[in-house]
């Protein structure tokens, strides 16, 4: 078997994956509900409903359980690091979000007032408590479903 096709048949690694690939995807038509405009720099671009971050996390998490069991140690880290990417995101990242629109909002006053140039920071990094759960449950979602294309009932 060369190398792609072990890729293709690593069930955790393809549950990770096509959870990114869904969440990212998703994230176009939401985000046109809810504005009215397609922003397509949504698709590489943190924050947004859902959180990809917790449902690549989750759904490898949950295939690592499926498949090596959930008294296994691979599972325990997995779900260890799973908690802590979807910590980071509703936590420290969202605030550095909020951080960066203040001093957005800072720079420019002071740039009304005077000669002075800057790069505006990106807003956008984090998520809410409801992306972070839209993303985990896309994720167990995700990953239930790989298991029946690769496994079956």
């Amino acid at each position: 078997m060369n190398f792609f096709q072990q890729l293709l048949s690593n069930y955790v690694l393809m549950s990770a994956a096509t959870a990114w690939l869904v969440a990212q995807l998703l994230k176009l038509p939401i985000n046109y509900f809810f504005n009215n405009e397609w922003d397509w720099s949504i698709l590489i671009s943190p924050g947004g409903m859902p959180s990809s971050h917790s449902a690549i996390s989750t759904a490898a998490a949950l295939a690592i359980g499926l498949k090596e069991g959930f008294d296994s140690s691979l599972f325990a880290l997995a779900m260890t690091l799973a908690t802590i990417v979807i910590y980071d995101a509703i936590s420290i990242r969202r605030q550095a979000g909020i951080h960066a629109e203040w001093i957005n909002k800072i720079v420019e006053e002071i740039f009304k007032s005077s000669n002075f140039s800057y790069k505006k920071l990106q807003e956008v990094l984090g998520h809410t408590p409801f992306e972070a759960i839209g993303g985990v449950v896309l994720g167990i979602f995700n990953a239930l479903i790989v298991w029946v294309v690769y496994y079956g009932l």
